[in-house]
């Protein structure tokens, strides 16, 4: 079953009321968040999504926000943060874990299918040993859980192993077979294999700042990986960990990232906060009913973006580009208010 099925107009009517109850399922529960909400007078009725108040995605850098008691988390999350800079912290209990998890399948399976695929993965070994479990290292784990017979592309050393690809072509080739790599990684290592591909399904996602210094940009991405490696059927994808289990998925058509049905995005204009209109860029805000232990289901994030249009594309409701982070991005006044009261 498709999560790709709601027009824009529907998907406003189902997402608003579940998320407004959201909103106030946190306010009861988060004593930080409903300081928030006080303090920007933020009280409803919210009659679309861009009345819906939002988070800075930061705030989950320097406050705890959770909507169940200490013994309910069952586990916590952590991002990647440059260094110096703190990683956000995400806390999951069993309901939310599970529903992240369900849902993220259903995204994926819409280009993968029903079955675990043989899966190549454009990374080391190493990288999911790490105790600490990086991001990177926690995405390769996650994406292992829809393949079989993982392939690592890359030695304990971070080399090329050209011997262990070749053994899984000969193995799983003439199949389709899925390759997950985080972009740079696959922009750096898939196209000196001199291996044939075509069979299989590329997930990618992150990574987009060190392509763009070297002017790759996803059409260049794709069709380089076309010619040398044979690869057609990719798709990128944009997520985070405060919003686990939610991504956007590239299309077929490769005209943008669709939203999944529980889920949605605003453009807002950086300097006035309205909603921007399609072909306009601004912040990008990222909606999604599955954050149920943390109130994370409407935030503000610090990277830019633009709505390429609406009902118009392969999937129905809004297709959009991710253009790149907002320079030293911060979305003041809401965390002043987090430890008062």
């Amino acid at each position: 079953m498709s999560v790709f099925t709601m027009g824009e107009a529907e998907r406003e009517a189902v997402l608003v009321p579940e998320l407004a109850a959201l909103t106030e399922r946190h306010r009861e529960a988060c004593p930080p968040y409903r300081r928030i909400l006080d303090a920007i007078g933020a009280a409803g009725p919210y009659e679309r999504l861009v009345d819906l108040p939002w988070l800075p995605v930061r705030l989950f850098k320097t406050h705890e926000l959770r909507s169940v008691p200490p013994e309910q988390v069952f586990r916590v999350l952590t991002s990647s943060g440059t260094t110096g800079q703190r990683p956000s912290r995400v806390c999951l209990d069993r309901d939310a874990a599970a529903a992240q998890t369900r849902m993220l399948a259903a995204t994926l399976r819409v280009v993968l299918g029903e079955r675990r695929l043989p899966m190549l993965v454009v990374d080391s070994r190493a990288v999911v040993r790490d105790p600490t479990l990086s991001a990177r290292g926690a995405g390769v784990l996650g994406m292992m859980n829809f393949g079989r017979d993982h392939t690592f592309v890359l030695d304990e050393q971070g080399r090329v192993d050209a011997e262990a690809v070749k053994g899984f072509l000969a193995r799983h080739g003439g199949e389709r077979f899925l390759i997950f790599g985080f972009t740079f990684m696959v922009w750096r290592c898939l196209r000196d294999l001199g291996a044939d591909l075509s069979q299989g399904v590329l997930i990618h996602s992150g990574g987009w700042k060190r392509l763009a210094e070297q002017a790759v940009d996803n059409a260049e991405f794709r069709r380089r990986l076309a010619a040398e490696c044979g690869l057609s059927r990719v798709h990128n994808f944009y997520g985070m960990v405060e919003q686990i289990g939610t991504v956007f998925l590239e299309g077929p058509d490769a005209d943008g990232l669709y939203c999944p049905d529980f889920a949605n995005v605003v453009i807002r204009d950086p300097e006035t906060w309205q909603e921007a209109p399609p072909g306009v860029p601004g912040l990008i805000e990222v909606v999604s009913t599955l954050p149920t232990s943390y109130p994370g289901h409407v935030l503000l994030t610090e990277d830019l973006g633009v709505v390429r249009g609406v009902d118009d594309g392969a999937w129905p409701g809004r297709r959009f580009e991710v253009l790149g982070r907002l320079p030293q991005a911060e979305s003041r006044g809401c965390s002043d208010t987090v430890g008062q009261g």
